[in-house]
């Protein structure tokens, strides 16, 4: 099965959470020229591991955040496919009934609030899908 793996640092333990640390960077990072390139860019990211052996983890020690990779396809289709499909599902149906592009285009951009709104209070029962693990460097 296919793995996504990044290494980062854990930034903190509280109760049964690890907070690791991970720099993101983009293929081109590592580049001569990438330090005078608008394409390459590096991220920090803080990533939030809830496990029963949190305890076993120090501040400071360098491990590797470990995930499937259906983990990554679930979250582009919550982050960008079903916002996508209800943009241009609202965008048709207003179109069609009221034929104003102006009240379609704004109605497919306000379809967006109510979309995440619901997929923040759903965070809880989302965090549960989206698992990670932690291995020791």
């Amino acid at each position: 099965m296919n793995k996504i793996k990044h290494t980062g640092i854990i930034d903190g333990v509280e109760g049964e959470c690890v907070k690791v640390r991970i720099l993101q960077a983009s293929a081109c990072s590592a580049c001569k020229v990438a330090a005078h390139c608008n394409a390459s860019e590096m991220k920090e990211k803080m990533v939030e591991i809830r496990m029963a052996d949190a305890a076993s983890y120090q501040k400071g020690d360098s491990v590797i955040v470990v995930a499937d990779a259906s983990v990554g396809y679930i979250a582009s289709l919550y982050g960008y496919l079903l916002p996508l499909v209800t943009m241009v599902a609202t965008l048709i149906a207003v179109l069609a009934t009221t034929h104003s592009e102006g009240m379609a285009a704004v109605s497919a951009l306000g379809i967006l609030v109510p979309y995440y709104v619901v997929l923040y209070l759903m965070r809880n029962r989302l965090r549960n899908r989206f698992s990670f693990k932690l291995e020791r460097c």
